[in-house]
């Protein structure tokens, strides 16, 4: 299913929730890359736009950040490296452990760190408007949750795959 672009940023309307999420998303993403290029900030691509998340929301060391986007150590090495040389991030000995270091914002990107976070912090606020405080709530707890680690699919589903085709969404079937 195509994802197409509304005065909104891009729309999708997928039976499938994975393609939805990643919609919202981009939604998101792209929202806050307009509004810092409005302010006058740097462009940072959607990949380092993730990494930039994960170190706000306080994770800090390379290694989960890379496990959280799903990339490589190295691939989050060269984008720290790019993030470094821009003076947005910095990656300084850790004060509990000598052998490792971490990641965090350096003292030249707060400027940027605040209007990222008073642009999300209003990017909530629109959603609110358009899909209700309840519906906001219930998005907002079900990505809180623990979702456990991702199951494996049994063989027998993906068995003869193409005479099974799903018809609606997989919550219909409840």
């Amino acid at each position: 299913m195509p994802l197409t672009w509304s005065a909104e940023g891009p729309s999708m309307h997928s039976p499938y929730l994975m393609m939805n999420l990643l919609s919202a998303l981009y939604w998101f993403d792209e929202a806050l890359q307009a509004a810092l290029r409005e302010a006058g900030i740097p462009n940072v691509t959607r990949a380092q736009s993730m990494l930039i998340a994960n170190i706000s929301a306080g994770e800090h060391r390379a290694t989960r950040i890379a496990r959280n986007l799903g990339v490589t150590r190295q691939a989050i090495s060269l984008m720290l490296g790019e993030l470094e040389a821009r003076g947005i991030v910095e990656i300084v000995p850790d004060p509990d452990d000598r052998r490792a270091r971490i990641v965090r914002f350096a003292e030249e990107a707060n400027e940027t760190r605040r209007a990222a976070s008073k642009i999300l912090h209003y990017l909530e606020l629109k959603l609110v408007e358009r899909i209700g405080l309840p519906a906001y709530h219930g998005l907002r707890d079900a990505m809180r949750m623990d979702w456990g680690d991702p199951p494996a699919v049994p063989p027998e589903v993906i068995v003869d795959a193409e005479a099974d085709q799903p018809t609606g969404h997989a919550a219909d079937q409840f």
